[in-house]
């Protein structure tokens, strides 16, 4: 089992930036590959970056690339979500997930096994 926890989010105003990270505990990381997802209200839960267990290779959604970076620290078991230039359609509950790195980097909901709580991001205008 892998618990993950989820902190950085908060309110921000256009424009500004934001760092996610996620803190897992009960199994090293170093089997998992890490995904960001996030879910805005009425909206279905959409995969936002990924990075792979070795953090060599990653995966960015197209509304966020060059504006989001996803990095790891296997030795500190966490993942975290660089996020500049924010906008208000980047509001949403933001999710760390965990899938077993067997199944290589994929993007979808189902390829992930272990949940993180969420935090929310709030992007004002």
């Amino acid at each position: 089992q892998v618990q993950l926890v989820e902190s950085g989010g908060g309110l921000v105003q256009a424009g500004g930036s934001l760092r996610l990270s996620c803190l897992a505990s009960g199994r090293t990381l170093t089997t998992y590959n890490i995904a960001w997802f996030r879910q805005a209200p009425g909206k279905e839960r959409e995969s936002v970056a990924a990075i792979n267990w070795g953090g060599l290779s990653t995966y960015y959604t197209g509304s966020v690339k060059d504006r989001f970076t996803i990095s790891r620290d296997n030795a500190r078991n966490s993942v975290y979500l660089q996020m500049n230039s924010l906008d208000p359609e980047d509001t949403a509950v933001y999710y760390c997930a965990a899938g077993s790195a067997s199944r290589g980097l994929r993007s979808a909901v189902r390829e992930y096994d272990y949940w993180g709580q969420g935090t929310q991001v709030t992007v004002s205008s």
